[in-house]
């Protein structure tokens, strides 16, 4: 096994994640604000899983994201 391999594939998967991520949750976050859903104070508890069957690997991170 390469560990430098490995450590770049992980970072550019995390990267790609996390500019996914943030524009869902914008895009979701903008629609919501539009139809009345929020009023644009909330605090939303949010879960992230991730999962790679073949490791048997899957862990969930809890957080939240605030509005304001």
């Amino acid at each position: 096994m390469d560990d430098e391999a490995l450590n770049n594939s992980i970072r550019k998967f995390l990267r790609t994640v996390g500019v996914n991520s943030q524009r869902e949750i914008e895009q979701a976050v903008a629609k919501a604000l539009q139809q009345g859903a929020l009023a644009g104070h909330e605090t939303l508890p949010a879960t992230m899983t991730l999962s790679i069957p073949s490791l048997q690997l899957q862990v969930s991170f809890d957080g939240e994201v605030k509005l304001q």
